[in-house]
C-alpha cells in the first residue's frame, strides 16, 4: 500500500472521491500465485479492492475484478452490475482458464442477491463459491478447505463500522451546511439580530449553531448509539437523539422559552434529517422501507422546522413590538 492508496482510501471514506474511485476491470495478481492459487472475485471501487490486497498480504492469489462502475460489492449487487453474467464475462476476458488449473471462485457473500453461483458452471466453466461475510476471515476459510466456521456468515455491525460510514456524510452535506449558514443569517437580518451587523452576525451564528448540533447528532451521535436509541426508523431515533441534545443545548445557551423551544425543534428537526440519510450505509434497510420513513418523516421534520423558525423570529418581533 502506498501513500497514494492511503491517501486516496482516506478521500473515499470522507466522501471527496468517492464517485469515482475505481480500477480497471480485469485479472490482477497478489504475491507469485501459480496455476493451483485461489481466485478472488472482489469489484472495481478501489477501496474495497485496496482492503482486500492489504488483508491478504503476504499470500498469493489472483483477484478477478468485475466491473461495476466504481461501485462497492453489495450495492453493485443490489442494482445488478455485479452478476453472473458479467463474473462470466471477466473470466472469458482474462483467459482464466489457461492461468489456473482448478476451476473454483471466491465470490463474496454480499454479491449473492445478483450472483448464481450455480449457474457460472456452465456460463464459464468455474463454480462459484461464497466466501465469507467479512474480507479479514478469507485467509481462515481458505485455509479450511472454503469452509466457513461460526460466525463467518453472520452480519454485524460494530461501532467502529458505524462511525467509519459516518464520516462521508460530513463532505456530502458541506453545500447544505454552506447554504443553511446563509440562510440563517437573511433570517437573523429580517428580525432576531436587531438590524446590526454585529447583532445579525451573533443571532445568526446562534442559529446555524443549531443547525451544526443537528447535524453532528444526525452524524454522529445517533450511528453511535443507534442499539440503544428507541424506534426503529432513524428519523424517529434522529427526533428523540436531537432533542434530548436540544435540551441540553437550550439549558446552557437559551434565554428564553422561545429560544429554548426554538433550539430543541430545530436540533431535532435537523438530526431527523440527517439521521434518515444514515440509512443507506446500514445493513439492515431497505429502498421501499426509506422510501415510506422518508414520506412519513419528511413533512414531521419540516413542521417542527418551521416552527423553530417562527418561535426565534416571533420572539424577536414581539420585543420589537411592544418595545
Amino acid at each position: 500500500m502506498s501513500w497514494k492508496d492511503k491517501i486516496g482510501g482516506l478521500g473515499a471514506r470522507t466522501g471527496i472521491i468517492r464517485d469515482n474511485y475505481r480500477i480497471c476491470p480485469g485479472l490482477y495478481a497478489l504475491g507469485q500465485p501459480d496455476q493451483d492459487s485461489p481466485v478472488l472475485v472482489t469489484c472495481n471501487y478501489k477501496l474495497t479492492f485496496d482492503i482486500l490486497r492489504k488483508q491478504l498480504g503476504g499470500g498469493s492469489f489472483w483477484i478477478l475484478v468485475v466491473e461495476t462502475y466504481g461501485i462497492n460489492v453489495w450495492c453493485a449487487a443490489g442494482k445488478k452490475s455485479f452478476n453472473t453474467q458479467e463474473v462470466a464475462r471477466q473470466v472469458h476476458k482474462s483467459l482464466l482458464d489457461k492461468i489456473v488449473k482448478h476451476r473454483t471462485l471466491i465470490i463474496p457473500q454480499l454479491a449473492a442477491p445478483s450472483v448464481a453461483a450455480h449457474k457460472l458452471k456452465k456460463m464459464c466453466g468455474f463454480k462459484g463459491v461464497f466466501g465469507p461475510l467479512r474480507i479479514e476471515d478469507l485467509p481462515e476459510f481458505i485455509n479450511k478447505g472454503m469452509q466457513a466456521g461460526p460466525g463467518m456468515r453472520e452480519v454485524v455491525f460494530p461501532l467502529n463500522q458505524r462511525l467509519e460510514v459516518a464520516l462521508v456524510e460530513v463532505y456530502g452535506a458541506r453545500k447544505f451546511l454552506f447554504w443553511a449558514f446563509v440562510v440563517c443569517l437573511i433570517l437573523a437580518a429580517l428580525g432576531p439580530g436587531g438590524f446590526s451587523f454585529s447583532g445579525v452576525l451573533l443571532s445568526g451564528l446562534s442559529a446555524f449553531t443549531v443547525v451544526m448540533i443537528g447535524f453532528l447528532t444526525g452524524t454522529f451521535i445517533v450511528p453511535a448509539l443507534l442499539p440503544w436509541i428507541p424506534f426503529r426508523s432513524f428519523a424517529a431515533k434522529g427526533i428523540a437523539a436531537g432533542m434530548s441534545v436540544g435540551a441540553i443545548l437550550t439549558l446552557v445557551l437559551a434565554g428564553s422559552l422561545a429560544e429554548g423551544f426554538a433550539a430543541m425543534a430545530g436540533s431535532a428537526a435537523f438530526a431527523s434529517w440527517f439521521a434518515m440519510h444514515y440509512t443507506g450505509s446500514t445493513p439492515f434497510t431497505s429502498l421501499s422501507g426509506v422510501d415510506q420513513e422518508m414520506r412519513l418523516f419528511m413533512p414531521v421534520q419540516g413542521v417542527m422546522l418551521g416552527l423553530a423558525v417562527l418561535a426565534w423570529m416571533g420572539e424577536a418581533w414581539f420585543r420589537l413590538i411592544v418595545g
